[in-house]
Order: structure tokens, then sequence, then C-alpha cells
């Protein structure tokens, strides 16, 4: 896939990010203006925190739920901006909030998942960002699908936005999960494959959607490359009117902060950068080994094929393929394989081999 966006570096827009990772941090939703006020002066007090965020206009499932306060909440940001460092930012989800927090002077604008979902939704917030300059961030849709993310990440940069950026925040779990959000990292690192320029900043609280989860949802997020946090902060979350138990203190928030290490993309010991070559070049060799015994293996998948054809015999054998998969998880063991890692890997092989098989069948 061949996807060319017009991105700025992340540090042209938040120049503190050449040292160190983008922080935003703020509560759920803005309750009133003294929450507000006392929640931000208090993360101003953290050199790492950038950005202040807070919810005005909240898409919530049920209604009669707290919606936010809406543009009633303008004026206090603008406070934020005018009484500490911190930037501020707030969600959008209609046409008329965009122009309303850009006259307002809302530095950063985001795009929740429910909004993402909807491509008609997305379309009308790209028309109200033409002409401004600001950033924008755009949450995953709330299903895993990748192609909607990058459809709404194309969308805005269409409109001229060039200070773009995604957040990853998990996607609706199909299973009972210790998380709110399941995190499905493969497809955070397959947005950055395919969008390799594109800044991706990780969303701890609505993945874990509990205090306890967001520091080790927050290290692997940092482990994995990505560009900075959003956490959640109220200055009691107790009595937060959304989202209360996955929204910290801010003197938690600096506890979670300074636990969490700090990788490099790369390294300036020249016996690591050699070892490490020298360690890939090695894998590098397996592989070709690897590619070379699968084409032996479809080729044999092949000669069966052939002679099911022959002989009127079905495709899927379920007692054969269940004492392959059961004789090569014990002997993955055996290599110190996890059954889950040598289950997912013949589980693709066979459905492989059924596609090939198929296909002789019907040529």
């Amino acid at each position: 896939m061949n996807i060319e966006l017009n991105i700025e570096p992340m540090e042209q827009w938040f120049p503190k990010t050449k040292d160190l990772p983008l922080l935003i941090a703020g509560p759920c939703s803005a309750e009133s203006e003294e929450q507000v006020l006392e929640t931000a002066k208090l993360i101003e007090k953290d050199h790492r925190a950038m950005v202040y965020r807070a919810g005005l206009w909240k898409p919530r499932t049920r209604p009669g739920t707290f919606e936010g306060v809406g543009a009633k909440g303008l004026p206090w940001l603008k406070k934020v901006k005018e009484q500490t460092r911190l930037l501020v930012a707030t969600e959008v989800a209609k046409a008329e909030h965009v122009q309303q927090a850009i006259d307002a002077g809302v530095d950063i604008l985001w795009i929740g998942a429910r909004t993402t979902v909807n491509p008609f939704s997305v379309q009308e917030l790209a028309d109200a960002l033409k002409g401004h300059d600001i950033p924008v961030l755009v949450k995953n849709p709330i299903n895993p699908d990748l192609q909607l993310w990058i459809g709404a990440l194309e969308r805005i940069n269409q409109a001229g936005i060039t200070k773009l950026g995604a957040i990853h925040r998990g996607f609706s779990p199909n299973s009972e999960s210790k998380y709110r959000n399941d995190p499905k990292w493969k497809l955070a690192i397959e947005l950055k494959r395919i969008l390799p320029d594109m800044p991706i900043v990780c969303d701890p609280s609505h993945i874990g959607g509990s205090r306890e989860l967001i520091e080790p949802v927050a290290q692997k997020a940092f482990d994995l490359q990505m560009e900075g946090l959003m956490i959640e902060t109220h200055i009691n979350p107790e009595v937060a009117l959304s989202d209360a138990k996955q929204q910290v203190t801010p003197a938690r928030l600096k506890t979670i902060l300074d636990a969490i290490i700090l990788r490099r993309a790369d390294s300036a010991n020249n016996e690591f950068v050699e070892s490490l070559k020298e360690l890939r070049g090695k894998i590098d060799n397996v592989d070709d080994e690897l590619i070379t015994l699968l084409g032996k293996r479809m080729a044999l998948v092949d000669q069966i094929g052939e002679s099911k054809k022959e002989n009127n015999v079905t495709i899927l054998q379920v007692g054969r393929y269940e004492n392959i998969l059961n004789d090569r998880v014990a002997k993955g063991e055996d290599e110190n394989l996890s059954a889950d890692f040598v289950k997912d890997i013949f589980e693709f092989i066979h459905q492989n081999s059924i596609k090939r098989q198929e296909k002789i069948m019907n040529d």
C-alpha cells in the first residue's frame, strides 16, 4: 500500500518534543471553571506536561448521561492558556465545534473514536478545517478497521492540515479482556509501517480503563516507538462526571511518568551496533531458509491436492489437522516456543494450504 501524506514533523509543531515525548494531560470532561483551572495548575508543575486536554462536547452511548458543558467551557480553556504555560486541546465532533474552538484560541483539536468511524462526519470536520493551520489528532475508530483510520487521516490531510497525528486508544473488545479497549498493537504497528512519518500518541487511559493499567500500557507504547501520551488527569477522579475509573490525580500522573523508561531507537555504542548487525544478518539467513522450506511444504501441499482431486477426496481432513497442531505445539514447546505462537503459525499455513488445494480442485 502506497499512501503519501503531507505531514510536518511533530518537533516543528511542538519544539519540546525534540527532547521529550509529547504529553497531553487533563480531565476527561471540563466540569467547572474551578476544576479545569486547579487541575491545569497542578499538571503544569511537571516539566514534561505540554498540552492540557479537556472534553467539552462528549459523545455518550446513552442519553441522559453527562454530555459535557459544551461551548460554555471554552473561556475556561482560554484561562488555562492565560494562567499556565500549557497549550490547550479539545475534541470536536461537528463543524460548529471546529469553528467555536478555533475562535476561542484552542491550540489543538482531536477527533474521537466514535466520529472517526463515520466518513461523512470526518469529511464534515475536514471541510470545516480548510484554511486553518492547527494541529489535529485523529483517534482510531472503535472497531479494528485500519483502512477507516487511514481514511480519516487522509481526509484531514487533504483539507490542508499538515500538523497531523494519530491517537491509539484501543478498539472495542470482542471477548473478555482486562482492557476497556483492546490495544491490538499490531494495528498501530501496521499504521506506523504504512505511514512512517505519522506521529502516534497513545491514550492508555482509554485502553486500560483503570488507573492500574495506565503505566504498563504507556510503557509498551514507548517501547513501540510511539511519540507521546494522552492521559486523563483530574483534580479529584473519584467524583468525576465521566470515566472516573480511568482518571488519575496530577500527583499520580507524576508517579506514572517517573516509572516509565524511555528507550532510544538507536545507540551510539559501536560494539552494540555491530553485534546487532551481526545478529540481524543471522536472522536474515534463517528467514531465507524458512521461505525455502515453506516453498517446499506448499509444493507437497499441491501434490496432495492433485491426488485428492484424482481420488475425489475432500480438501479438509479434520483429524489430520488436529494431529498436526498437537504435534507441532508439543515440538515447539521443546524449542521454548509458546503454544499460541506455534498454533497461530500453523493455522496460517493450514489456511493457505486449503486455498491452494481449493484452486487445484476448481481448475
